[in-house]
């Protein structure tokens, strides 16, 4: 049993009937967590139908999104896919001066000549965070100033899109500006060797900027609108939380502690002081889905620890919205 699941219990069985509203014994618990490490910890979470309490951590702080801002991306493709704009078997050509160091089409294409389906892009950007894909998608539908016109127009404000992933990296490690982003890279190493030292270490000009930032709460609501089928078609709601249920990044943190077994559609982010994950945890029987948003600034512990307070405050919220469940 689980230290929240004990307070909670006790106070089930000696107490008055403890009010939906009453977080205290969560918040408490996720407060203790939060301690355990440096920078700063941001958490939104409530149920997906809105019943009950809202548990919240620094929920209305800016962070950095790193790749969790590709579901924002995802979104407004597939809001462009059921008006009609674009079709998940269009094949776009991939171009080599677009790709981005990651796993999937950077690490497996070296030559020019590739062409992806949109719903082979949307496959890739989202379970193994494909950098390409997520560039050549957000190019797709008109850049990041339409993806974040996307996001405002379900009524989400909080949360802003304002470069791909090249433009994001490119700034983060300083890299001069080239032809192409393995170009700009391999001439930001040669000139700087020790930025390749710098990928998970705190840096207060990235962690201060405004731009690709969400706060927990924005980022929840916009999963709460995409996942009971407010904000896209029923076709592309489903289509999209089964990609997320396939991703195969962050096995260490929210699913981490979990019960084996336990659905989650999530999106990771990391990059510097910041570990991210994002979702929606099915809980067992009828006790229905859970939306949550973790994110972590300004960590200069190592990732691994970084997961570990994502990990723990999960279960914390599975153990408490389970409790809780409505009858």
């Amino acid at each position: 049993m689980s230290r929240l699941i004990a307070f909670v219990a006790l106070a089930l069985a000696t107490a008055a009937p403890v009010s939906a509203a009453s977080t205290a014994p969560v918040q408490a618990e996720i407060s203790r967590i939060a301690h355990d490490i440096d920078g700063t910890v941001g958490v939104a979470a409530w149920r997906l139908d809105g019943r009950g309490p809202r548990v919240l951590l620094n929920a209305e702080q800016q962070y950095p999104m790193a790749s969790t801002f590709k579901v924002a991306v995802a979104g407004t493709i597939l809001s462009q896919v059921d008006s009609g704009r674009l079709s998940l078997g269009q094949m776009v050509p991939i171009d080599p001066n677009m790709m981005v160091e990651s796993e999937g089409l950077a690490e497996t294409f070296k030559h020019p000549g590739v062409s992806v389906s949109v719903e082979n892009l949307l496959e890739l950007m989202l379970t193994v965070s494909d950098n390409t894909a997520t560039d050549t998608l957000e190019k797709l539908a008109g850049g990041p100033a339409v993806v974040t016109r996307w996001v405002r127009s379900q009524g989400v404000e909080g949360l802003r899109v304002d470069r791909d992933t090249a433009g994001l990296i490119r700034d983060f490690y300083g890299l001069p500006p080239g032809p192409s982003f393995p170009a700009s890279l391999e001439a930001g190493l040669k000139a700087n060797p020790s930025l390749e030292d710098k990928g998970d270490k705190p840096d207060p000009k990235f962690d201060n900027d405004p731009r690709d930032t969400s706060t927990p709460v924005a980022m929840a609501e916009l999963l709460q609108r995409i996942y009971t089928g407010k904000a896209l078609s029923p076709a592309s709601t489903d289509l999209l939380r089964q990609i997320e249920e396939r991703t195969t990044t962050g096995k260490a943190r929210i699913r981490a502690r979990l019960p084996a077994g336990t659905t989650v559609a999530e999106k990771t982010g990391t990059i510097g002081g910041s570990v991210n994950n994002v979702g929606v945890i099915t809980l067992p029987g009828s006790a229905g889905k859970l939306v949550v948003a973790i994110f972590i600034k300004k960590s200069s512990k190592p990732v691994e620890d970084r997961e570990r307070v994502i990990a723990d405050i999960s279960r914390t919220l599975y153990d408490y919205y389970l409790l809780q469940a409505p009858e």
